[in-house]
Formats: C-alpha cells, sequence, structure tokens
C-alpha cells in the first residue's frame, strides 16, 4: 500500500514538472522569435539609414535575399530561420514557431525612412 501512495504522489510531481518545463520552454521560443524580429529590423534600418535609402537591396532572388544582404554587409550574422525580411525592413514570419506565438514586430526607434523622411 506504500509503494502505491509513493508511485502516485511521483507521478503527481512528474507531471507537475513537465508542464513547468513546457511553459518555459514556451515563453523561451516566444523570446527567441521576437529577438530574432527586432535583431533583423534594426540591421535593416541601420543599414538605411547609414546609407540614407529606404529599402535593403536584394542579393540573389530567394526568399531571404534581403537578410543575405545585410549577411554580405556584415549586419547580422546569419539567415533568420524564424522571419523574411522584407526590402522596407520589415518582417514577416516563415511559419512556425513564430506564427503563433509572436505578431509582426514593431521597433521602439523610427525607422530609417522615417528618419530620412523628416529631414
Amino acid at each position: 500500500m506504500e509503494i502505491l501512495v509513493v508511485i502516485v504522489v511521483l507521478g503527481i510531481l512528474a507531471t507537475v514538472v513537465l508542464f513547468t518545463v513546457r511553459g518555459v520552454s514556451d515563453r523561451g521560443e516566444q523570446s527567441a522569435c521576437a529577438s530574432d524580429a527586432r535583431t533583423l529590423t534594426a540591421a535593416a534600418d541601420t543599414w538605411m539609414a547609414q546609407e540614407s535609402l529606404d529599402e535593403v537591396p536584394a542579393l540573389g532572388a530567394s526568399a531571404d535575399r534581403y537578410e543575405l544582404f545585410l549577411v554580405d554587409k556584415g549586419m547580422i550574422r546569419q539567415v533568420s530561420t524564424r522571419w523574411n525580411l522584407n526590402a522596407d525592413g520589415t518582417v514577416t514570419t516563415t511559419g512556425d514557431p513564430c506564427q503563433a506565438t509572436t505578431a509582426a514586430p514593431t521597433t521602439a526607434a523610427p525607422t530609417a525612412a522615417a528618419l530620412t523622411a523628416s529631414h
């Protein structure tokens, strides 16, 4: 009888730990999605501001063509697996995992286009 109680208690503890770990990993994925989007938009905005342009040039014809340009210029290390960068510096999701967890990001700082328009 006592061994049965121990098994039940261990089962309950395992269930609690499993749900806790799952929640932590979900929040980690959300954070990674948001961080990745902010990095891409910041790199694009910085490059456009430095060059006084409204769009990021494309490098190639793939969906990652704008990100590849920023990689080539040393603005980011690698192409994002979560987001696609658009010519105007905005991002669109590539699907899971960011589609369900993070809306399209907005930057806190003004975009390069807004800065050049105000001068």
